[in-house]
């Protein structure tokens, strides 16, 4: 009766046979076990105090029973000891540099039986086994999306030093699904975080009533098994999307069960695939991560007659909550007093906006998110620009500018050109010749059109600066000097004097060609 259990439908068979008057020989023959398991098993249906037609009646777990009464040692003395000190003994386990031994060896020094060491184990396996009891959860549709970051990172590869660069893996589930979205990010900071998540809600096409994530510094500022304090800028993200926040308890990987296991299959799925391929950015690493999310989403499940996809499609989708028209940003707000040369430093970018130059000297209110930054006085908006991280430059609006920066900074040839014509054609003529020089740095030929410009105002009564501008063209010298000295001279009414070819005086010192042949030859 010690060694392994028969089955009762053999047994059953072993009764039957006795009833019907076989031998023992007979019966082991035909069952196939030795004749003193025989014996022993006819010896307990005489202990049973029970007829054989009863004993065929019963179902074979209850027949199993009343001939395997189970483990005598859970009925001994020495495990009710055990059991009452197992708490203890669990407590001191989780200590640094108790072992089971040293526990063993303090129970096995108190007076009285106690049981082996592998005894001692055994039970206390048990025991650690039946406190750690798992309940199967029950998930709604568009109920949950549960959110994690993997523990693995995967590597992005710099093209100029070829140095690996550590990216964080983000990982969400819809858990009535299984549906999952995973994508590669710069680090587990709140922008970053926030970022996925707002991408994540417009890959599902929806929004779920409760967000669940762990209690990493993003999400939660302050953890608590009640009362967590969660992040003001992912509640403000919750608030955008309808959605609540619920933290998870520190500690406890249960509580969000299914992306914990989500992230195992990210481990095969995704990053054993892509382990041999080489990225050179985010969003080429991301590319390839979403083509296997794809996969992973349409593949068949194992226990299971369809996908995941099919499922979020069929049951889940509909049910999420719609979102809004514009994506959730991350906002900053700071002050500012805006420069002499009416622009702001954003001092994480270190770049230049400008403000409507009435507002010089003023502090203004900038709240910034990742593409916009916004400028407020007083509550009212002043302007908007789109964002830009390139450390050092101006974003300048030219309606900012007062009128002569506005004038300065649009200077070009077609500028100048424009305000000639309304003079006359032929300072317009002047000017396009200005322009046609070659070799001239073009602050200099603008110098030269301010100057002439300020001389056409100067002489804005008379037709003087357009004869001395016909005069400049004629004797093709186009610079402001020349003109300027024609218009101070009062040079423009004389008429220029007439060249006549005069023949050289005769003289005796003439050498003809003759005189060159006969010194070179």
């Amino acid at each position: 009766m010690a060694g392994k259990i028969k089955l009762m439908s053999t047994i059953k068979q072993l009764l039957l046979l006795n009833r019907d008057g076989y031998g023992i020989k007979y019966i082991s023959r035909h069952t196939g076990m030795s004749k003193n398991t025989v014996k022993s098993y006819l010896h307990k249906v005489g202990t049973l105090q029970c007829c054989v037609d009863d004993l065929l009646k019963l179902d074979d777990p209850i027949l199993e029973s009343r001939f395997h009464v189970g483990n005598p040692s859970y009925s001994d003395d020495r495990h009710e000891v055990l059991l009452e000190r197992m708490p203890y003994f669990i407590a001191e386990l989780k200590k640094k540099g108790v072992t089971r031994h040293l526990l063993w060896e303090e129970y096995a020094s108190h007076k009285g039986s106690h049981y082996s060491y592998s005894q001692f184990c055994y039970h206390l396996q048990q025991y650690s086994r039946s406190k750690q009891a798992t309940m199967v959860l029950h998930h709604e549709a568009a109920d949950k999306l549960m959110i994690d970051f993997s523990g693995k990172k995967m590597h992005i590869t710099d093209r100029d030093t070829g140095a690996l660069i550590p990216c964080q893996m983000y990982i969400a589930v819809l858990p009535f699904s299984n549906y999952c979205y995973a994508e590669a990010c710069g680090s587990q900071n709140s922008a970053d975080f926030i970022h996925c998540t707002a991408n994540c809600l417009r890959a599902l096409g929806g929004a779920p009533r409760v967000l669940v994530t762990d209690n990493l510094r993003s999400a939660v500022t302050r953890a608590d098994k009640y009362e967590p304090e969660v992040n003001t800028t992912f509640e403000q993200l919750g608030n955008h999307y309808g959605c609540t926040i619920f933290p998870t308890r520190a500690y406890k990987p249960k509580d969000k069960a299914a992306v914990e296991n989500m992230v195992k299959i990210a481990y095969t799925h995704i990053m054993a695939r892509l382990r041999h391929r080489q990225f050179f950015s985010l969003p080429e690493l991301n590319e390839a991560i979403a083509q296997q999310v794809f996969l992973l989403n349409q593949r068949r499940m194992q226990t299971k007659g369809y996908s995941r996809e099919e499922q979020f499609n069929a049951a889940e989708r509909p049910m999420l909550k719609p979102l809004p028209d514009q994506a959730f940003e991350i906002q900053y707000t700071k002050t500012y007093k805006v420069a002499n040369n009416n622009h702001f430093c954003l001092t994480p970018d270190k770049h230049y906006y400008s403000v409507p130059h009435t507002h010089i000297g003023q502090k203004v209110v900038v709240i910034y998110t990742r593409s916009a930054v916004r400028v407020y006085h007083k509550g009212t908006l002043l302007c908007m620009h789109l964002r830009d991280t390139t450390m050092g430059k101006y974003t300048t609006e030219a309606d900012h500018l007062c009128s002569h920066h506005r004038a300065y900074s649009q200077r070009s040839p077609r500028y100048y050109k424009q305000k000639a014509l309304k003079i006359s054609a032929t300072v317009h003529r002047l000017f396009e010749l200005i322009f046609e020089q070659s070799g001239k740095y073009p602050e200099q030929l603008y110098k030269t059109c301010d100057g002439l410009l300020h001389l056409a105002r100067v002489y804005k009564n008379s037709n003087h600066f357009d004869k001395a501008c016909t005069i400049s063209i004629e004797q093709r010298m186009y610079n402001y000097g020349f003109i300027k000295r024609i218009l101070e001279n009062n040079m423009t009414d004389a008429t220029p004097s007439s060249t006549v070819d005069r023949p050289l005086p005769k003289h005796n010192n003439i050498r003809g060609k003759d005189y060159f042949q006969s010194t070179l030859f």
